[in-house]
C-alpha cells in the first residue's frame, strides 16, 4: 500500500509538470491528498490562491462548491474537480429555487451568504461571507438594514449573537460534521484533560461553542493552536485538520472531540473523504471532470464574492 501510494504521488508529480497544473486541497482531505497538494489550505484562501497562481490548470482537491468558487474567480483557467459528486451538506442543505423563493418574503433585506453555498446561491446573494470574516462582513451593514443571512443556522445564530442584530433572518441548514458533536463526550474530555483548551467551529451548535475556549474558522483554529502555551487540545471541527496541526506542533496533542454516534471516534466529512489520490491521477490524466459555470451566474457570483473580499 505505501509503495502503491509512493507510485501515485510520483505520477501525480510527473502530470503536474507535463501538464502546468497546480493542486488545491482543503484540510478536511485525507492526509495522503494533503501531500499531494501545492496549496493547503480553507475554501476561500484556496481559490484566492488560485488567481494568483500561473498555471493553467487547477485542480481542487475538495467538494463541488470549492471548485465552482475558484471557477467563478478563475474563469480563464481549466478547473478539475476529481470528485463531482462530493457533495457539502451545508451547501446541499441550501437549494438555489427554493432560496429564490425564500429571499422573495424579505424584500429589502440584504443577503449575506456563507460561501459554503452552491454557485446558484451566490448568483442570489449581495455580500459573500466566510467563518472568519463573517462578523466583519455583518457589521459593515448598517445597524438598521434587515439580513437576510444563508445557509447555516449555528454561525448565523452565533453572529447575531454577537452582533445583538435582531432583524437578521436565518435560513435553517446544518454541516452534518458540525451538528454532531456530543456535549456529554466534551464535557467528559474536559474533565479527563482539565489543561487541555478546547477549540470549536462556529458552525457548531450553540451549546458546543458555549463550551469552548476558542472559537473560530477553520485558519483562526489552526492559528490559535499554534501560537497557544497551552499542550493539549480538544478539537471540535472537522478531524482532517488534525494532519495539519500535528505537523504544525509535533510537541502538543490534539484530541478529537467525538459525536454522538458512539460507533464513530471522530467526526468526518465523509464527502471530503471521497476525494483520493486514485481519483486525482484520473482527474489530471483526463483533465476531466472540468467545472463548467453558465456565464450569466457566474458574473452575479462573482459579484458577491467580490463584495466581500473588498470588505476583507
Amino acid at each position: 500500500m505505501v509503495e502503491n501510494s509512493s507510485q501515485l504521488m510520483e505520477e501525480i508529480r510527473r502530470l503536474k509538470r507535463e501538464k502546468n497544473a497546480v493542486i488545491l486541497a482543503h484540510y478536511y482531505t485525507r492526509p495522503e491528498v494533503q501531500q499531494a497538494a501545492d496549496f493547503l489550505g480553507d475554501s476561500l484562501a484556496l481559490s484566492i490562491q488560485a488567481q494568483k497562481t500561473d498555471a493553467a490548470i487547477i485542480l481542487f482537491a475538495g467538494v463541488r462548491f470549492m471548485g465552482e468558487t475558484a471557477k467563478v474567480l478563475s474563469p480563464e483557467k481549466k478547473v478539475l474537480l476529481p470528485c463531482p459528486e462530493a457533495d457539502c451538506s451545508l451547501a446541499a442543505s441550501c437549494d438555489a429555487e427554493e432560496f429564490a423563493a425564500f429571499r422573495a418574503k424579505y424584500p429589502g433585506h440584504k443577503v449575506v451568504s456563507y460561501v459554503n453555498t452552491t454557485v446558484g446561491v451566490k448568483a442570489l446573494t449581495d455580500i459573500c461571507c466566510t467563518s472568519s470574516n463573517a462578523l466583519r462582513v455583518v457589521e459593515s451593514i448598517p445597524a438598521d438594514q434587515p439580513i437576510l443571512f444563508a445557509p447555516d443556522r449555528n454561525l448565523g445564530g452565533y453572529i447575531r449573537k454577537l452582533t445583538g442584530r435582531e432583524n437578521m433572518v436565518v435560513w435553517d441548514g446544518a454541516c452534518h460534521v458540525h451538528e454532531e458533536f456530543s456535549l456529554e463526550k466534551i464535557l467528559e474530555l474536559q474533565r479527563q484533560h482539565p489543561e487541555a483548551r478546547t477549540v470549536a467551529h462556529p458552525e457548531c451548535r450553540a451549546y458546543v461553542v458555549e463550551a469552548a475556549d476558542f472559537v473560530g474558522s477553520t485558519a483562526a483554529i489552526l492559528e490559535y493552536c499554534r501560537t497557544s502555551g497551552a499542550r493539549e487540545f480538544i478539537v471540535a471541527t472537522e478531524a482532517g485538520i488534525l494532519a495539519e496541526m500535528k505537523r504544525l506542533c509535533p510537541d502538543k496533542v490534539f484530541l478529537p472531540a467525538p459525536p454522538d454516534d458512539a460507533t464513530c471516534g471522530c467526526n468526518e466529512c465523509r464527502y471530503m473523504k471521497m476525494v483520493t489520490l486514485e481519483n486525482i491521477l484520473s482527474t489530471l490524466r483526463d483533465e476531466s471532470p472540468e467545472v463548467l459555470i453558465d456565464e450569466e451566474v457566474r458574473r452575479r457570483a462573482e459579484r458577491s464574492i467580490r463584495n466581500m473580499i473588498a470588505i476583507g
